[in-house]
Parts: C-alpha cells; structure tokens; sequence
C-alpha cells in the first residue's frame, strides 16, 4: 500500500476511536523513525493500547518480525497493549494481539477468516 492510503488509513481511525471515547495521539514519525514503534496511542482511563495501523486489499496481510517485535517492546515501555488494526478494505477495521498472528518464515501473516476468530473488541464497556 502506499504511503498515503496508510496515512489517510491512521487519521480515519484516529476519528473512528475518538467518536468512541476514546483519547487518540498520532505518533509522528512512526515507521520513518527508529524510536516511534506504534501509528497511535489510545486510552480511555481503562484500556490503554499502543497501535500499529495496516491495510489491505487481500484476505491477509504479512507483516515484518522487526516492526512486530518493536512495537510489543514500545507498549511495555509505556505500560499500553501492543496492538495491530487492520482495515481489510471494503470489510472493515479488525484488531488483534501479536500473539494471535500466525508465524512465517520472514514475519508474520493474519488473514481475516482467522482474525474473526481472535478479534479484540475496544468498544466493550
């Protein structure tokens, strides 16, 4: 995906997430700067999660193991939840753990099908 269509991707969930309750902040930088390891930070006084933004035109998106392992070390610093939001295009936005993904030889995969089975809901009270 191009880097427009990712950043057009973080600013709708930014608003979606806002429209929830929840408090939103985009992480300059992120995916340009070594230090910045998640898209957005998110909390409602309860739930406080560390977020990496994806997007795809598939059934299943492949991730890096770096970026992964980065963003589960960037969480625990700030003492969030390492979290991925994936917007399958025309079937909406999916959260999932990492350690829900499912492990290849480079990285890892998550395809819908599997992620309608572990999705993490942030809009429960």
């Amino acid at each position: 995906m191009n880097k427009k269509r990712g950043c057009d991707a973080e600013r709708e969930l930014l608003h979606l997430l806002g429209q929830k309750n929840f408090s939103v902040a985009r992480v300059a930088g992120s995916g340009m700067i070594s230090e910045t390891n998640c898209d957005l930070l998110v909390s409602n006084g309860k739930k406080k999660y560390a977020i990496e933004v994806k997007i795809s035109s598939n059934n299943k998106k492949y991730l890096d193991k770096k970026q992964i392992k980065d963003l589960i070390i960037f969480s625990k610093n700030f003492g969030f939840k390492p979290l991925l939001a994936i917007k399958f295009l025309r079937k909406g936005w999916w959260f999932i753990e990492p350690k829900n993904l499912g492990e290849t030889k480079k990285g890892y995969v998550i395809s819908l099908e599997k992620i309608r089975l572990k999705n993490v809901s942030l809009f429960k009270k």
